[in-house]
């Protein structure tokens, strides 16, 4: 990332952190951190490398490391994906919650979360909503979405209207939240489905 900085009192630039660096079977404890930028003042031909110390423990890098590790333990057992069919019941979009088997252990649904824009939640109520046994290939849970929002305004801010929290465990152990998003289709069909419900455009 190269960004140039104009003579100015203030400049906020974005950091990018990259991937965390996760471990199998626990979260690891989140490690000092550093920034490092290489800075050309002026008419200097060479950058100079500057380093920059993050006070120790960080919450933001802390949340983030939590929040992606707790995803990958669970992504090691099975992979949790929304199905491609879906159908309107009522004023309801039905579909599926599918586990399929990546690794070893039992890996139990617990919960499906809305977003900022729909409301999610089982068909048939319960917790869990789906377990997927340590010898079984793969499973489906059929849960239903409705819209949470209908005014104009919430279709013109959607950056997270797709993204699900699910919470889930495997053989027994914490429950941790794994995001899920449907693919770019079934999102555009589900907007399509959300605006005719809410009695708005579609077009």
């Amino acid at each position: 990332m190269e960004i140039t900085v104009k003579k100015t009192e203030r400049t906020d630039l974005p950091i990018p952190f990259g991937k965390a660096n996760c471990t199998p079977g626990r979260l690891p404890g989140v490690q000092p951190a550093t920034v490092v930028a290489h800075v050309r003042v002026g008419a200097e031909q060479e950058p100079r490398k500057v380093v920059f110390e993050i006070p120790h423990p960080d919450p933001l890098l802390t949340r983030l490391l939590r929040d992606e590790c707790s995803e990958h333990l669970i992504k090691l057992a099975a992979d949790i994906a929304f199905g491609p069919e879906w159908k309107r019941v009522g004023d309801a979009m039905h579909g599926t919650l599918v586990l399929t088997r990546r690794g070893e252990g039992a890996v139990t649904v617990h919960r499906i979360d809305g977003t900022t824009h729909y409301i999610a939640a089982p068909v048939t109520e319960g917790d869990p909503i789906a377990e997927l046994d340590a010898a079984a290939p793969s499973i489906a849970a059929e849960i239903r979405l409705t819209p949470g929002r209908c005014d104009p305004h919430a279709f013109a801010e959607a950056k997270k209207a797709f993204l699900f929290p699910v919470r889930a465990s495997v053989d027994g152990g914490e429950q941790r939240v794994v995001i899920v998003s449907p693919p770019k289709d079934v999102q555009d069909r589900l907007i399509h489905y959300a605006l005719d419900v809410c009695g708005l455009p579609t077009s």
